[in-house]
């Protein structure tokens, strides 16, 4: 994918959201969701801040299950999820339709 001058990097909590929405993953699982999306899978040094980020504002929590850390929305993450997706329609969606 050809590089742009607007690069969505301030879309990654955005997106780390919307996938728990679907279902729990971890870290690299998430990284290779958002690697297929953008064309570029983010590295550990971007994705783990912006998920200790989201585990502080209490929106998604983490479930150590053996030596992997899966993550899942909080009541509040969902709810932060839908008011996100609908403020990206209102904003966006008239781009998205042209």
């Amino acid at each position: 994918m050809k590089k742009i001058g607007c690069d969505m990097r301030g879309m990654l909590s955005f997106q780390i959201l919307y996938l728990l929405a679907k279902k729990p993953m971890h870290g690299e699982e998430l990284a290779q969701e958002i690697g297929k999306r953008r064309g570029g899978k983010p590295k550990a040094g971007t994705i783990y801040p912006a998920l200790k980020d989201l585990t502080t504002k209490k929106l998604i929590k983490g479930e150590k299950r053996g030596k992997t850390i899966v993550y899942a929305l909080t009541p509040e993450g969902t709810k932060t999820m839908r008011y996100a997706r609908d403020y990206f329609r209102r904003c966006f969606g008239e781009i998205l339709e042209g």
